[in-house]
């Protein structure tokens, strides 16, 4: 159950996105089409209240004298507040979770899975011992049926960046201070179409996949096995998660993948993985300034910057970006030869 504070913020974050709605249906819809949506808004939470003294007759009326057009306006429009109210359902889900881990109160975190096993008698020796022959492999799976486009789904993380933004800058962040740039996604998303117009092909479903796999997986799996080492005092466990996908590759039911089809898909999630590792080796760079004379160098790092030939004067005295150019020159070598 969540606190009253609780349902005050996602009440507040549900009124912001869909007040901003209700501007841009009113803006690019025109106010006709503002009223009709307004008047069903208004009708249906009088008839979810009060059935007895609101009755669906009110309902119907408005809905039976509406013409097409102001009928597919008012689907989208209910349509995108739909999504952005869960875009604020989502998000309160994971502040109740993140307020449970912080308090130590949730199963499913490393702490918190470490903590219900030593209270059955289940010691750390066990659980690394358990882990180092484990393999768990969340299987990602193509759904034919999915009508979302990818567009849509990009304008929903982008919404959802910004407010968490605006939570990890605390005090100095306010909803009313993102309201402009929570706009602007918006208007893009109501001119956006929700649906296809055309039946999913083999690659559609195989970017879709690879896309949650470049938002998600690839970002928590590396922070779960490092919890876990970090726990376990445990820094050489081996990794014990790696994300799977039959998309692009069940040749024993999809007609339409072939060879190639397959080999597409190796080269798409192959290219994400290492654009991924790109950028990642990118901002350890600007990071690692270390010079020689001021920071330990081991031979082995050493040997690694001296390989990568870097021409640069000025790494010439920082081992750590040398040896990580040299690093992004072999991956940035093997994304382009996977095209």
């Amino acid at each position: 159950m969540m606190s009253p504070a609780a349902d005050d913020a996602l009440r507040d974050e549900v009124r912001l996105l869909g007040g901003i709605l209700g501007d841009i249906i009113r803006d690019e819809g025109g106010q006709a089409l503002f009223d009709h949506v307004e008047a069903v808004r208004q009708a249906s939470i009088a008839y979810h209240r009060d059935p007895a003294s609101h009755p669906a007759k009110r309902l119907e009326k408005l809905l039976t004298a509406m013409s097409v057009d102001q009928a597919a306006g008012l689907a989208h429009g209910f349509a995108l507040f739909s999504l952005l109210a869960n875009i604020a359902e989502d998000r309160s889900t994971r502040r109740r979770a993140q307020s449970q881990a912080e308090a130590g109160a949730r199963p499913d975190t490393p702490e918190g899975a470490l903590k219900r096993l030593a209270d059955q008698g289940v010691d750390r020796e066990a659980v690394r011992a358990l882990l180092d022959q484990s393999l768990i492999s969340p299987v990602l799976t193509a759904h034919p049926s999915e009508v979302r486009r990818k567009s849509v789904i990009d304008r929903i993380a982008a919404i959802t960046d910004l407010l968490d933004a605006c939570d990890k800058a605390g005090d100095a962040c306010t909803l009313e201070a993102i309201a402009e740039p929570l706009r602007r996604q918006i208007v893009i998303l109501w001119a956006t179409r929700l649906v296809r117009t055309q039946g999913l092909v083999v690659q559609d479903e195989i970017d879709t996949v690879v896309s949650f796999l470049d938002r998600i997986f690839l970002h928590v799996a590396p922070k779960q096995l490092s919890a876990w080492r970090r726990l376990l005092e445990a820094p050489e466990l081996k990794p014990f998660m790696r994300v799977g996908t039959w998309v692009g590759g069940d040749r024993d039911g999809n007609p339409n993948v072939d060879a190639t089809v397959m080999a597409a898909a190796f080269r798409t999630q192959a290219r994400a993985v290492l654009t991924f590792y790109l950028d990642e080796v990118h901002a350890l760079g600007a990071e690692l300034s270390l010079a020689a004379e001021l920071a330990q160098v081991s031979p082995k790092l050493q040997a690694l910057a001296d390989a990568a030939h870097d021409p640069s004067p000025h790494r010439a005295d920082e081992p750590y970006r040398r040896a990580l150019t040299g690093v992004y020159a072999r991956l940035a070598a093997t994304h382009e030869k996977l095209g």
